[in-house]
């Protein structure tokens, strides 16, 4: 029998520390999901969430892993043949870019060294460049687990606005939201 070295950590996309709280937590029994107190609970929880992705729109859940919710954020708001915006900070970055692909996108890959977030100011120039406005969205990973590197969004957004261009903005804040500054409604 393996003997466990020291306390464990939760591996996706951590490794993340399960405080004390959370996991007695768990250990509570299950509310009925058709009950009155579950319902309460849920309405707390949709309202918190708003206040934590700073937002005043409603919070929904997906049920997948975060590559369901790149798949449901393509297919939702982009067709095939679209153009895309996006930049290579590491290897989520690029599996997302995969994707896009895979569904038809045409993804215009802006390579990056993997130690920095995605550049404002060359996401400025490339829109700038774009009169026709072929670009229908810029696609960001906001921290990229596989190397650590967080992108600035709020740049990002401004420089969007600087180039006067209609792209929609897509950001990945799987492992980022609710730990990194991020203002959904702001940028």
């Amino acid at each position: 029998m393996t003997q466990h070295q020291g306390r464990h950590f939760l591996q996706i996309p951590g490794p993340s520390p399960v405080p004390d709280r959370v996991l007695r937590a768990m250990d509570m029994p299950v509310i009925d999901h058709r009950s009155a107190e579950f319902a309460e609970l849920g309405k707390a929880v949709f309202e918190g969430c708003q206040k934590i992705f700073k937002t005043s729109g409603p919070v929904i859940v997906f049920p997948s892993s975060g590559t369901g919710a790149w798949e449901a954020a393509i297919v939702n708001t982009l067709s095939p043949g679209d153009k895309v915006l996006m930049v290579e900070t590491g290897h989520f970055a690029t599996l997302w870019r995969q994707m896009a692909g895979r569904w038809g996108i045409d993804v215009d890959f802006m390579p990056g060294d993997w130690r920095h977030g995605a550049g404002p100011m060359a996401i400025e120039a490339r829109l700038a460049q774009d009169k026709a406005h072929a670009i229908k969205a810029v696609m960001v990973v906001h921290n990229e687990t596989s190397t650590g590197v967080t992108s600035r969004v709020g740049e990002i957004r401004a420089a969007m606005d600087k180039a006067g261009h209609p792209a929609l903005l897509l950001v990945d804040t799987i492992s980022s939201l609710g730990s990194v500054d991020y203002r959904h409604d702001e940028w």
